[in-house]
């Protein structure tokens, strides 16, 4: 097992820095102060470690939501649009609403608009996979360039606040959004996400309704020969999964963001992908792959800052390391066919 763990984590990670040293080297920037500062401001400072949790709040929802679709066969990569309409109705009726019903009360309705409203944008591609066999991949990914579009539209023409300069909703108060955990600056939407991810785990893991979808996603002709209405469980699993990312949407509004900029997207659906992937659709594993990347995009962010490196820099390490761990567990999985490590 050790060395199994070693193999397939350990080794992938000391390519990853080698590569990612020799990259930063490259570019004259000192690597070991580089991960030193990366360390200091992700990790090791209580305002850098607070950042990262509070960082982990839509991406576990949103890995939540890959893992309910991925698990069941359908690759529903339309997340980001989906996130993205949903966080901008959350922005646009949230400052009414707390004004109008008890803090709670409002935070519940607009969790539920989120869901709804990301649910309501994957159906199309839902009825195209159910009833006519048609790609979701193709079908998800245009229907996000399009969400991505109307959410832009939505903001500049419909919901603007008429008080700034730059296109925006109007940003909700602090103190009418989630409350932050004691004395730290960390959102109590991570608590949501986490919640839901171990909720998702175990509905997939233990429950009849979760070995119904798994059984879609292994194998769709078995699944009818058992008599499961396979076009119904793609609507119900598409309608799940975006509905998850809508709601990613609304913690990072309601807990961070207080609204949404046009041109606004931090495209988080198709980063969590490979890690949900990495963790094999295992909910704990998701909960430790986004907290490390979390860890490196806060921490990269800094660093790049205060090193006077361009910000992509960080997504060019993430994008390394995720490689590097992909093809260590490759190789694992090999190594494990043929026997014995």
């Amino acid at each position: 097992m050790i060395r199994r763990f070693a193999f397939a984590i350990i080794g992938p990670l000391l390519v990853a820095l080698v590569l990612t040293a020799g990259m930063l080297w490259a570019m004259g920037v000192d690597p070991l102060a580089y991960f030193m500062q990366v360390m200091q401001r992700g990790l090791l400072s209580p305002s850098g470690l607070q950042a990262v949790i509070t960082r982990m709040a839509p991406l576990l929802l949103i890995a939540a939501s890959l893992i309910i679709a991925f698990r069941a066969g359908i690759w529903n990569l339309g997340g980001d649009g989906q996130y993205l309409l949903a966080a901008v109705a959350v922005a646009a009726v949230a400052p009414t609403l707390t004004g109008i019903m008890p803090l709670w009360l409002a935070w519940v309705v607009c969790f539920v608009i989120a869901a709804v409203v990301g649910a309501a944008w994957s159906l199309l591609p839902a009825m195209l996979k159910a009833y006519r066999g048609i790609n979701e991949i193709i079908a998800t990914l245009m229907m996000t360039f399009l969400g991505l579009s109307l959410a832009n539209l939505l903001i500049k023409l419909v919901f603007r606040d008429p008080s700034t300069t730059v296109p925006q909703t109007v940003t909700l108060p602090v103190a009418e959004r989630l409350p932050r955990l004691d004395d730290t600056t960390i959102s109590s939407g991570v608590l949501i996400g986490v919640v839901v991810v171990l909720l998702v785990h175990w509905v997939m893991a233990r429950t009849a309704f979760g070995l119904r979808l798994r059984v879609v996603g292994l194998n769709t002709r078995a699944a009818l020969h058992a008599g499961l209405n396979v076009p119904r469980l793609t609507i119900i699993v598409f309608a799940l999964s975006a509905g998850l990312a809508g709601m990613a949407g609304a913690v990072d509004v309601l807990g961070v963001q207080g609204n949404v900029r046009a041109d606004w997207n931090p495209a988080y659906s198709l980063m969590v992908v490979p890690l949900v992937f990495l963790a094999r659709f295992n909910g704990f594993g998701a909960i430790i792959f986004v907290f490390l990347f979390s860890v490196l995009s806060v921490g990269g962010e800094s660093a790049a800052r205060r090193l006077g490196i361009p910000n992509y820099v960080t997504l060019l390490i993430v994008a390394i390391l995720l490689i590097a761990l992909a093809l260590g567990d490759m190789l694992e999985q090999r190594a494990r066919t043929r026997g014995p490590i």
